[in-house]
């Protein structure tokens, strides 16, 4: 079917110049013209979509996310999958999230989605599976869940064997403690002996297999980009070697700042607010992340400044709500709404191997597309005001009624 989106105001994350005036034409689910207002589109048997100056942009994205920390609850591993497709397929249809990276899923309940999503069993977002996160004995977040303890250079090697067996697209390893852990997992605790970081790089190298690296310290910061990660997630400290190392090796920084800075002393808008009151963090979490929020922010101002390759991930739930609170912290952290923008649409198809498929709107692109109110880059939450949401140029969602 042929479907000609009209009169939208085109935000298309290349050019950071907004078009009135433009129209997008989809066939077979991607995108074969964009027009500006001196040139009308062919209309003739298409299904015309008059956006009336709306916002017309590609979807976001959210490149670390885990399913709801469930474990403890005595939910069942079939409760556990179905409400994290469930979650998934909201924040499509809900949020206009088009895509996520999984940074730790139990029981591969990730690639069970994933292959749903891309078989078309479901309409759902775009999904790229890790399984468990591997860690050590003693090693990070081991309450969540989704965690796989590891010991010795085999050890690892085995692990990441069987997540490869079981269909994963990228190995997650936590190298360091975090924020959110027991009185022993701290973030600037590196729990990785040399021989075990070495084997676990070197059997994803031999394998093809990109690695996604839970990294909160100096040390290990410059251990995973050295090693070849293609990631560094978090990066509560950084020195401005850590910084240097990411941008000499090309590594991509996800700072899910969202960890660091939600917190009740923090949270500054109706919606951060509103978050932190359901999340009800004890007091003990709170004050850690409290803690960490000065160097963190830090570490990202700095890796802004110094041209870092960076996109936005959370790493916090429910998945509707994620995305939108970390696109908030990235503008009140410093950067750009443009730059926010574009970490959560082009850059994060980037790293996600997809950007010459997905993140802009383009010719040839696929048409993952979100019509929004008002202008994002006036006020980033203005992404909040959805009016459609399309995947493969079908229309998922359309709240231009409410």
């Amino acid at each position: 079917m042929k479907r000609v989106l009209t009169n939208a105001t085109l935000i298309d994350c290349i050019d950071p110049r907004p078009r009135p005036g433009a129209s997008v034409t989809i066939e077979n689910g991607r995108i074969v013209e964009v027009l500006d207002a001196r040139r009308s589109p062919d209309t003739r048997d298409a299904d015309v979509v008059d956006l009336g100056g709306a916002y017309l942009l590609p979807g976001l994205w959210d490149v670390h996310v885990h399913p709801d920390y469930l474990a403890g609850t005595g939910a069942s591993v079939a409760e556990q999958t179905a409400l994290f497709g469930a979650r998934l397929m909201e924040a499509l249809t809900e949020s206009g999230v088009v895509g996520f990276r999984s940074g730790g899923a139990a029981h591969f309940m990730d690639v069970a989605w994933k292959r749903a999503f891309d078989t078309g069993q479901h309409v759902g977002p775009r999904l790229f599976a890790c399984g468990y996160f591997l860690t050590t004995t003693g090693g990070h977040f081991l309450t969540s869940g989704h965690a796989q303890e590891c010991d010795g250079p085999y050890g690892f090697v085995r692990a990441i064997r069987e997540q490869i067996k079981n269909g994963v697209d990228h190995i997650k390893l936590n190298l360091t403690g975090g924020i959110m852990g027991p009185a022993w997992d701290r973030h600037w605790h590196s729990f990785f002996l040399d021989e075990e970081l070495e084997a676990a790089f070197a059997i994803c190298r031999q394998r093809g297999f990109r690695v996604m690296a839970h990294a909160a310290n100096p040390e290990s910061v410059q251990a995973a980009a050295r090693l070849g990660a293609h990631t560094v997630e978090h990066g509560y400290i950084m020195d401005a070697e850590s910084v240097e190392s990411l941008r000499t090796h090309g590594t991509w920084y996800v700072p899910t700042l969202a960890i660091s800075h939600l917190t009740p002393d923090q949270a500054s808008d109706p919606w951060e607010k509103r978050w932190v009151e359901a999340r009800n963090l004890s007091a003990d979490l709170c004050h850690r992340a409290d803690a960490a929020a000065g160097p963190h922010r830090e570490a990202f101002q700095q890796a802004l400044a110094a041209g870092v390759r960076m996109a936005l991930g959370s790493d916090i739930r429910p998945l509707k709500d994620a995305a939108l609170l970390e696109l908030g912290l990235w503008v009140k952290a410093g950067a750009t709404p443009w730059q926010a923008l574009q970490a959560a649409t082009r850059h994060a198809a980037e790293l996600c191997g997809v950007g010459d498929d997905m993140g802009t709107v383009e010719p040839g692109k696929r048409a993952d597309l979100i019509v929004v109110a008002a202008n994002p880059l006036d006020d980033i939450a203005n992404l909040r005001r959805l009016l459609l949401v399309l995947k493969d140029g079908r229309i998922v969602s359309d709240k231009r009624g409410r």
